[in-house]
């Protein structure tokens, strides 16, 4: 088996698992959703506001970031489905970087760094 025949395994195996499975259905879901959507339009015209009043230096990046986050807060209580969207999109996000770092071991012998978060490594198991 060639390199290219285990890399078509491989990213078959990845459309195929339950993670690229649940991001997709939860990608879907909040496109498809009214209300998802008009509470992400209202978010992202916050977050251009905030960027202008960043650059203007009405408020600064602590402060636009904090304000962002409240934002994303509401955006998520508002519609529950952008944020089953955003989870399943960090669990599958996971799976990529957990892939890749294992792969990286393999070819080098170095997973780059230890952060003690068994998530954004793959070199221990």
């Amino acid at each position: 088996m060639t390199i290219f025949e285990k890399t078509r395994e491989l990213g078959e195996m990845i459309r195929d698992s339950e993670e690229m499975k649940a991001y997709k259905a939860a990608e879907l879901a909040q496109k498809e959703d009214e209300a998802s959507q008009e509470a992400m339009k209202e978010f992202n015209l916050n977050r251009i506001n905030l960027a202008r009043d960043m650059q203007n230096g009405k408020l600064s990046r602590e402060e636009a970031v904090e304000k962002n986050n409240k934002a994303f807060d509401e955006l998520c209580e508002k519609a529950p489905l952008i944020r089953e969207y955003v989870d399943a999109k960090a669990k599958f996000d996971a799976v990529v970087n957990q892939v890749n770092s294992i792969i990286n071991f393999y070819i080098t012998g170095s997973t780059g760094g230890c952060t003690h978060d068994c998530g954004t490594c793959g070199g221990c198991g």
